[in-house]
């Protein structure tokens, strides 16, 4: 697997696509994405509402204002683990780029799962931009999932950037 992930760019719009495995059951690994609690510990407060349908994200980091940062949306896939595969997809309104949408896809390998993860509808530099981010994020979750302390998110971004070289 490739930690730094792809960009592919489709006319005006790129998509950033990231491929992990992590070493824990799918409904273990879903629930570090989906559960408030659990997401705060490696992205930040907020609320995944598969009720409502909405997603109010407030990560910690990066070191920017809240307003920049707090991501909203409407829930567009909801799939809990079911035969070895999860959905959840949703919008990503944020003002600091142009509205796009993540998806996480889980598909269970045993006792491992694979998550392939796209945030599509981006532009080809905000993409090249969340790349380094997105990594320094999934390093954390990585971390969380292990019960060890995540790294803290900028000093993690510091250590992945270098890696992207070609992207800046």
């Amino acid at each position: 697997m490739n930690d730094l992930g792809t960009i592919t760019v489709d006319g005006e719009h790129a998509t950033l696509t990231f491929h992990r495995r992590f070493a824990f059951p799918i409904d273990r690994v879903w629930s570090a994405i989906t559960d408030d609690a659990e997401r705060k510990a490696w992205f930040g407060e907020g609320t995944v509402d598969p009720r409502s349908g909405s997603v109010v994200i407030e990560p910690e980091d990066p070191p920017a204002p809240m307003d920049a940062k707090r991501v909203t949306g409407r829930i567009l896939t909801w799939q809990p683990p079911r035969n070895g595969h999860a959905v959840f997809e949703h919008e990503w309104h944020q003002r600091i780029v142009e509205d796009s949408v993540v998806r996480y896809e889980l598909t269970a390998d045993g006792d491992e799962t694979l998550l392939r993860f796209t945030h599509t509808g981006l532009s080809e530099r905000n993409a090249k931009g969340f790349a380094p981010g997105t990594h320094a994020f999934f390093d954390r979750a990585n971390a969380f999932l292990h019960d060890e302390t995540p790294p803290a998110w900028g000093e993690r971004y510091a250590e992945v950037a270098p890696g992207y070289p070609s992207w800046r």
